[in-house]
């Protein structure tokens, strides 16, 4: 493998080790609450 190739490979990991952790701390069952309270925030702002 050449050095893009491992670059290219150390960015897609980073990349979806990242995303994994976005995905997680977003969604994690302490945050329901607040998820569920602005799940309609949107629609209530008249």
């Amino acid at each position: 493998m050449t050095g893009h190739d491992w670059a290219g490979l150390i960015v897609t990991v980073l990349v979806f080790v990242g995303l994994a952790v976005a995905f997680w701390w977003a969604l994690r069952p302490s945050k329901r609450k607040e998820l569920e309270e602005q799940k309609y925030k949107v629609l209530d702002d008249d």
